[in-house]
Parts: structure tokens; C-alpha cells; sequence
């Protein structure tokens, strides 16, 4: 597709572009929502592989209905195709340890009810116009419905990961790099910055509006935190020393007995790891895999820093000093491609720090978008001005204390669904989700 043109802080589409990049994003996801159903047999789809995930055949009725009920409904006016499961498929309705239990449909009804919207969703496209209501302005409900796809299909990743048996998914790896021998950290100036968006066409709410933000001078890692480094913390017995935990933390882990990432076990004097179906070592030089958040803030005290905060990973990756401004990803405002970051399930493993210095942000900190995603300090909480839309179920209900912000997108991540003003949030437990982490501490800190 056409890069956008930008206007100052102003993103400008035709709306022939926009239909375009609906019609590519929406196909890219179908795509990839195929092979993720289609790489198992029927009985994997419809097991429960972990009570914290939904049967694959789950999310792919739900984001066939999800398609129906914005695209079809509310922006064609169409009559509902399938009424009588909108229960079914309501992801506040049910929680994901009953679902199996659902009258579901069968992995061919659901694979047809869902190809049969998407035919008349195509139909719908091509003859609606990109303006007059909210919902269609800049083709905003068709980018939300190809960043919602993308967002199921990295959940149905994460149940490949977490689903015993033997490798059903496949892709090449990463092209290998030399090892990173540059400065392990960046200095960010302090000062204001813009954070959010009030520009991007298809920005979720929770990105909204572009507001004004100070920050204070800090150190931010150059690259996520590597395995290596993960593993001096547990030799040095990290786990073991209650002083670097929260009172939150320390409990969880000693409760669940927990000692290493999700996933990790010792085999001998190695670190072994199950990713998708395979047993292998433990690569010391990519970003550390599958920790939570306690585990991330732990290993920042230890290691005398901190994790950043939203506001200061935001400026890492979108700064630009030399014009004061704000960019869309750390290397510009031109979409992803290949040679900028590891989106997309290209891979299916982070690669090794210090990889797309095409990537990196102005101030030189690589691998900001992609590879893992990135806890952060922060709470989950809405920006000034922040309006819910089009569903208070988005991100307003989970509004809070209790859950954390992460950053940056993973490999599991398609570029529709990750740009620098990007908002994730979990509960800082949560590990079978791709998350890693990097470090800062302040200016002055020594």
C-alpha cells in the first residue's frame, strides 16, 4: 500500500488507499487465522489446552461473529445473520474455563459461518463510503475489526504454545547477527513530548487523544533484556531473596513456586525451554520470554534500575529531538516492514538483541516494536480527555490498579495491531503471554 503523507502531526489517506488497506489487512489476518485452525486436527480445536485460554474453535466462531456484528450490522444494517449465538461468543459473557462446556459450533460450521461473513464483508467494503459516522470514518471500523482478528490470533498462538504434543506450526528463524556490543543504554533528554494520538486513523480509543506529557531525563536499555542476563539473576538466586519482590510478588511466586520463565527448566548445568512443540537450549542472546511482571520488576531491582514507565517508553520510541515531534514508530512514520522490526509471526521466537538497527529510534534504542513486549511501570489507565468508542468493554472496564501496561508488540503481533502509541495491559501474573521487558533508571541514579 501507499504510505500515508504526513502533515505536520496529520495522517492523510485517499480513500482508495483506505479501501485498499482495509481489503490487504482484513485478508492478512484470515490468512493467518486459517493456519493457526488448520495445522491441527479438529480434536485440538476444540480441547481446552490451559484454563486460561479459550478452545481455538472458540475464537474463531468469535471473530467470525465479531466481524457480523460491527461490520455486517452496524455498518451495513444488515439483519443479524446468527442471533442466536451472539451469547455464546460474548468474551465478557462467559469466561474462557467455561466456554468448553458451550454449545460451540464444530470446527466446519464455524469455518463456514465465518467465511461466509467475511464474503459479504467484502461486498460491504467495496461500497462504503469513509465518512459520516465514526464508525466509518477513514474505514475506522474495518481497521478495528483486522486489529481485533490479529489480536485473536496472536491469543491462538499463545494456545499453540501452551498446547502439549508435537510441533504443529513452523517458520524460519531470525537471521542470526553479531553479537551486540553497543552502549547498553541510552539517555533520553527530559522535556515534554506528545503522547497518544488524536491523528491515526485506526487507533483504538485507549490510544486517545495526543496530549501533552513531561518526563524527567532517564537511562533506558538499549535492547530488551536477554536471556543471559535473565539467567544471572536466577544464579545469583533472584528467586530466592524476598528484598528484590513486592510483598505481591514475593507471595505469588512462593505460592505457585515459581523459579524460572514459563516454559524454562534445568537440564544439568543448562537452561532448556518448550517453544511450540520443541525442546531446545536456551538462547542466551534473545529477549527473555514468558516472565510477568513481578518477575520483570524483580530483576530490575536486583540489577539496581527499574522498569520505565508508559510515559517514558512512549518517548524512547516515538521522540524525535531534532523536531520536536512525535513519529508513529521509533523509525518514522512509514509502516513496518521486514528490515524494521519482527512482527507478524514471520518468526516464531524473538530475535536476538541488538537485530534492525533500520529499526532503531532516533535517540538509538533498537527492537522497541516487536521481538516481546515490554512491561512497563504503569497502571492501565485512561489518557485526558479519553472517550470510550465505539464499546465501554474495549478498554474502559479495565481501566485500574489491577492491571500493568505493556509496549511494543511481540513476533506474535501483526503490524495493524502495533504502532508506538500501542496500549496492551495484563495482570502483572500473567506469563504464558509473549512478554519480556527492558530496564531504566533515572538520570543521576548511579
Amino acid at each position: 500500500m501507499t504510505d500515508p503523507a504526513i502533515d505536520g502531526d496529520a495522517l492523510h489517506f485517499d480513500a482508495d488507499t483506505l479501501r485498499e488497506r482495509a481489503l490487504t489487512t482484513l485478508t492478512t489476518a484470515r490468512a493467518r487465522t486459517t493456519l493457526l485452525t488448520s495445522c491441527v486436527e479438529d480434536p485440538d480445536l476444540t480441547a481446552q489446552h490451559s484454563p486460561l485460554m479459550s478452545p481455538l474453535v472458540w475464537d474463531l466462531a468469535h471473530i467470525g461473529n465479531q466481524e457480523e456484528q460491527w461490520l455486517l450490522r452496524a455498518v451495513a444494517g444488515r439483519e443479524a445473520m446468527r442471533p442466536e449465538i451472539d451469547g455464546l461468543y460474548d468474551a465478557f459473557e462467559h469466561p474462557r474455563a467455561e466456554r468448553p462446556s458451550l454449545p460451540l459450533l464444530p470446527p466446519g460450521e464455524a469455518r463456514n459461518y465465518a467465511a461466509e461473513v467475511r464474503g459479504r464483508v467484502l461486498d460491504v467494503l467495496q461500497s462504503t463510503a469513509f465518512h459520516g459516522t465514526r464508525l466509518t470514518e477513514a474505514g475506522f471500523a474495518f481497521g478495528m475489526i483486522a486489529q481485533h482478528e490479529q489480536q485473536h490470533d496472536e491469543t491462538m498462538l499463545i494456545t499453540h504454545q501452551l498446547r502439549k504434543g508435537p510441533q504443529a506450526l513452523t517458520a524460519p528463524d531470525p537471521d542470526p547477527v553479531p553479537l551486540f556490543t553497543g552502549p547498553s543504554e541510552v539517555l533520553v533528554p527530559g522535556g515534554p513530548f506528545t503522547m497518544g494520538t488524536s491523528t491515526e486513523p485506526w487507533a483504538l480509543d485507549n490510544e486517545r487523544p495526543a496530549h501533552r506529557r513531561e518526563v524527567a531525563p532517564f537511562h533506558i536499555d538499549t535492547t530488551p533484556v536477554t536471556n543471559a542476563a535473565y539467567q544471572a539473576f536466577i544464579e545469583d538466586g533472584g528467586y530466592d531473596e524476598e528484598r528484590w519482590w513486592t510483598p505481591q510478588g514475593w507471595a505469588h511466586i512462593r505460592q505457585h513456586s515459581i523459579h524460572a520463565p514459563l516454559f524454562w527448566h534445568r537440564d544439568g548445568k543448562q537452561w532448556l525451554r518448550r517453544r511450540f512443540g520443541v525442546t531446545e537450549v536456551v538462547p542466551p542472546d534473545e529477549p527473555v520470554l514468558h516472565v510477568c511482571w513481578y518477575e520483570a520488576d524483580a530483576y530490575a531491582r536486583w540489577a539496581g534500575r527499574r522498569l520505565p514507565t508508559e510515559a517514558e517508553w512512549e518517548k524512547a520510541a516515538r521522540h524525535d529531538p531534532a523536531g520536536d515531534r512525535s513519529m508513529r514508530y521509533p523509525w518514522g512514520d512509514a509502516d513496518p516492514a521486514p528490515v524494521h522490526a519482527n512482527l507478524g509471526q514471520r518468526h516464531l521466537r524473538p530475535a536476538p538483541t541488538g537485530s534492525y538497527p533500520e529499526g532503531e529510534s532516533p535517540l538509538g534504542v533498537r527492537q522497541l516494536i516487536g521481538d516481546v513486549w515490554e512491561w512497563t511501570a504503569s497502571d492501565f489507565l485512561p489518557y485526558p480527555g479519553f472517550q470510550a468508542f465505539p464499546y465501554k468493554e474495549y478498554s474502559e472496564v479495565f481501566f485500574g490498579p489491577e492491571y500493568k501496561v505493556l509496549r511494543g508488540g511481540s513476533f506474535a503481533v501483526d503490524a495493524v495491531a502495533c504502532r508506538g502509541t500501542f496500549r496492551n495491559w495484563d495482570y502483572p501474573i500473567r506469563r504464558q503471554i509473549f512478554s519480556g521487558f527492558r530496564t531504566a533508571r533515572s538520570a543521576g541514579d548511579v
